[in-house]
């Protein structure tokens, strides 16, 4: 006789606590689902139920296989569902919560075609710079840019978030080229708020961590306004590669110190610890993977003006 079978029977006879009620679950005759549990008695060699005319109850090992039982059919029904999950059509709303300029820029045009592979999917997608709670406020994943903190989410990282540091040619040829990051208390600079510490910017240095304090004309929490006012002349500016790629690659900023400026973040792609992650998460998170990579479109001007070997470092 088959032996999930035999599980099954005691499991149900366990949960329903009759013989009776679990032969109805299970569409059998009371007699054969006590045999089924006899017989799983006698292959065992020990007593799983104490049976009265009154109730039913567990032995000590009753209770035990009752609970290793449970999790080996759950384990069951989860494989099977994963299998049926990759062969189903992914389809349903998906809910998606983005930083601002990263989803204007590259989640729009993304979306596009991705639901052109997928048109029984849907979008409803947030996008705000703060930290939302995915559980609490219902999102399906989200995407988050930097290093993560410490969390119940599971991570997958879609790009690197290299940084560059860089200024219009117009103000270096007015006020030269630092030749240290310290060079830059020196100069003015357009300061990012929505950082902890917005006026300390960070540079590595043969392996040293330097903190620079810097001052400029331009405080502001938006990094699209920091790279327009770079490209007006206004001074220096950190960014992310995905915000002033574009303009690095039109000659309207230039990237300088790049072995000194940190870029050792990433776009991540966050998502509740589910046991079951749906088709409609799986087949958007790979398609973010395919679409950045290792060397995203963003990155290309300023890992094409390095150094082969600096270039090869960074991917």
């Amino acid at each position: 006789m088959d032996r999930l079978d035999d599980m099954l029977a005691f499991i149900k006879v366990v949960d329903t606590k009759s013989f009776t009620a679990a032969a109805d679950r299970l569409n059998l005759s009371k007699s054969v689902v006590s045999r089924r549990i006899g017989e799983l008695e006698n292959r065992l060699g020990a007593r799983l139920l104490n049976r009265t005319t009154r109730k039913l109850s567990l032995t000590e090992v009753g209770q035990a296989y009752y609970e290793r039982c449970t999790r080996i059919l759950a384990d069951l029904e989860e494989a099977e569902q994963a299998v049926a999950d990759l062969h189903a059509a992914p389809r349903g709303r998906l809910r998606l919560n983005a930083p601002v300029s990263f989803g204007i820029l590259h989640l729009a045009p993304a979306v596009a075609e991705f639901l052109e592979r997928y048109p029984a999917i849907e979008i409803d997608m947030d996008l705000n710079d703060r930290y939302v709670d995915l559980i609490d406020e219902g999102y399906d994943m989200a995407i988050r840019i930097g290093r993560l903190r410490d969390s119940s989410l599971i991570a997958r990282r879609l790009a690197p978030a290299r940084m560059a540091l860089c200024a219009s040619p117009a103000y270096l040829k007015a006020h030269g080229i630092p030749q240290t990051p310290e060079d830059l208390t020196q100069h003015r600079c357009l300061i990012y708020t929505n950082v902890p510490s917005p006026d300390l910017w960070q540079f590595t240095v043969d392996g040293e961590l330097r903190n620079i304090r810097v001052s400029g004309p331009v405080r502001v929490n938006n990094g699209d306004l920091l790279r327009e006012a770079a490209v007006a002349g206004l001074g220096f500016v950190i960014l992310p590669t995905f915000l002033c790629g574009e303009a690095l690659s039109r000659g309207e900023l230039v990237s300088v110190l790049h072995h000194a400026v940190r870029s050792d973040l990433s776009v991540n792609a966050v998502y509740p610890q589910n046991r079951h992650l749906s088709p409609k998460v799986r087949v958007f998170v790979d398609f973010l993977v395919q679409r950045f990579g290792t060397r995203p479109y963003w990155d290309c001007a300023l890992l094409d003006t390095l150094p082969q070997e600096a270039g090869a470092s960074e991917q």
